[in-house]
């Protein structure tokens, strides 16, 4: 399975911007879906989460501002981020896994898409 990942950019603080994953071909509903980013001089974390039945998972800093949601048809995932903050820059990454259930660390995770860059200015 091939991720791709789009939507990054350059913005400023308190715009929004909309990451897409688009998978190369038609995975499991039972999958876990999830979206990393990691800022310069950092460890990969987890951002949000979104399991088969739709129940969804945020990092605390980003809870109220981000939205992870996902179209089986398109095989695709999405993730919304508003009210950006500069402490948001990073390269985002989107992550299959095949559980049913999120992990926080990356290393449980079985795809991954080859990251898009949002830098967030002051």
């Amino acid at each position: 399975v091939q991720l791709v990942e789009s939507g990054g950019g350059l913005v400023q603080a308190g715009d929004s911007l909309r990451l897409s994953c688009a998978a190369s071909e038609q995975t499991f509903s039972s999958y876990t879906r999830g979206w990393f980013r990691r800022a310069p001089g950092k460890e990969r974390e987890l951002v949000a989460a979104i399991s088969w039945n739709g129940s969804t998972y945020y990092r605390d800093s980003v809870t109220g501002r981000f939205t992870i949601s996902r179209d089986t048809a398109k095989n695709t995932v999405y993730l919304q981020m508003n009210s950006l903050k500069p402490e948001d820059t990073a390269v985002y990454y989107c992550a299959y896994r095949r559980s049913t259930a999120w992990a926080s660390s990356p290393v449980f995770w079985d795809y991954w898409g080859q990251g898009t860059q949002v830098t967030v200015s002051s």
